[in-house]
């Protein structure tokens, strides 16, 4: 049965797709549709056919799905940052749990025990927002998030991924543009000023940092700016970020303090850990603690081990082990994320954890030189996994543990299906929601020799 685009379909949905859409069949051809959840039956409006794939919007609900329910969000699904906000939160935890299941039987072709999914039960989860700045069809100023696959920004002050006294703060920076006259940057023509509205907060200390990412040096009326942000409650740090780049990089790499500090503090793992606007760290602190105590759980680590901590960022995974170690070894190949792990080791008096800077494979060939032989690998690659070259010289390294944390189930399939070739057996995985009402999951697994 053929499709074409403005075509009008009654559709059942009958599964939901690693982005969230709904999925249904016509014919042969399977049609993807945004919004929907399994059990609708629905009109669908086509609005793309490829030779395998059609993607169509709702135009109409015939009946819904006994998992929907009344988005409590008014910018959903405009905003394109939540995939779940018309499904019931238990639906949405079976989907990632079969999701993660799938992948290592499909993907990987690997039978083993994946625990139930883990949550830690909050929806205000995020302690970091970057707001893009901009202005509406009447030139006035708009702070929120950008339509899924566009440029174009949804104003919204209070995301419920969030804080509550985020949208204080955004609003608190509008207000001080519209009164002053100052320009939001335009990325058609490179000009104007304000960038980006950037926020992050420790969750356990209650401290905030506000940046403001601008194209330039300076900011006018900055003492009017100053005076409204420092009276936010737990406003610790008002920081400028240079970015005069022409790209979609948010961040620039220099910082200038306007006001307090120039980090703010956090606890995880009962490591305290200093966050720049430049640092990273896991943008939901509870799941992390979570996710964290659990690689723990698979480490079994007795006092006498070497850990390797692999794209260890600022160094939270094998700081919050150090004490349980005998060495922690973390490599890193972004420098800011390096001195800053270093800084959280000396802030903790943790003596036995030294971090690199270097590539991962780099580093392993270096560790592997050196006759230095680690007892335990730690793995939290980015979402792309891991290069072929590192697991090859894990495994000639011959670590007894592997713990590979993942935030693409996916490729982490894939990697632990190459480590099988090396000897290593997937003893179990723990899902966990650490990005709920999103259609990401992140996932822990055990991997022994």
């Amino acid at each position: 049965m053929a499709l074409s685009k403005n075509q009008e379909i009654q559709l059942n949905i009958e599964d939901c797709a690693s982005n969230g859409s709904g999925v249904g069949k016509y014919g042969r051809m399977t049609v993807f549709v945004p919004g929907a959840a399994a059990g609708d039956t629905v009109t669908a409006h086509i609005i793309k056919v490829k030779k395998n794939y059609a993607v169509a919007k709702i135009k109409d609900i015939i009946t819904p799905s006994a998992h929907r329910v009344e988005a409590d969000c008014e910018r959903f699904p405009s905003c394109g940052g939540c995939a779940f906000r018309h499904i019931s939160y238990d639906e949405e935890k079976r989907i990632k749990q079969r999701w993660v299941e799938e992948a290592f039987k499909r993907i990987g072709h690997i039978d083993l025990p994946v625990n139930p999914l883990v949550s830690c039960g909050s929806q205000r989860y995020r302690n970091k927002a970057q707001y893009p700045v901009g202005t509406d069809s009447k030139g006035g100023i708009i702070a929120g998030f950008y339509a899924q696959k566009s440029h174009r920004i949804v104003n919204c002050g209070d995301c419920l991924l969030q804080p509550a006294e985020f949208a204080g703060i955004v609003t608190a920076v509008k207000d001080w543009m519209s009164n002053n006259g100052v320009p939001a940057y335009d990325s058609e023509t490179g000009r104007g000023l304000v960038r980006h509205i950037y926020i992050r907060k420790g969750f356990e200390t209650g401290e905030i940092c506000v940046c403001l990412v601008i194209n330039g040096t300076e900011i006018p009326f900055e003492k009017k700016l100053v005076s409204a942000l420092s009276k936010t409650e737990g406003v610790k740090s008002i920081v400028l970020n240079e970015n005069r780049e022409n790209s979609n990089v948010i961040l620039g790499r220099k910082c200038v303090t306007l006001w307090g500090r120039d980090y703010i503090e956090d606890i995880l793992c009962g490591v305290r850990v200093k966050l720049s606007p430049l640092s990273f760290y896991q943008v939901n602190r509870g799941c992390a603690e979570l996710l964290y105590g659990q690689a723990a759980k698979y480490a079994a680590v007795t006092g006498r081990e070497t850990v390797l901590d692999l794209y260890c960022g600022a160094g939270t995974i094998g700081l919050s082990l150090a004490k349980s170690v005998k060495r922690v070894i973390g490599v890193e190949i972004v420098e800011d994320a390096v001195r800053d792990a270093a800084e959280n080791a000396r802030l903790n008096g943790i003596e036995n954890a030294g971090f690199y800077c270097a590539d991962a494979a780099e580093a392993v060939r270096m560790l592997r030189d050196k006759n230095i032989k680690p007892d335990t690998v730690i793995l939290d690659p980015p979402r792309k996994g891991c290069d072929s070259s590192v697991l090859s010289c894990i495994a000639e390294m011959g670590a007894q543990k592997v713990v590979y944390v993942s935030c693409d189930v996916s490729t982490q399939a894939r990697d632990c299906a190459v480590l099988r070739e090396y000897g290593y057996t997937a003893v179990e995985a723990t899902p966990f929601d650490m990005f709920p009402r999103t259609a990401h999951v992140e996932c822990a697994a055990l991997l022994e020799k």
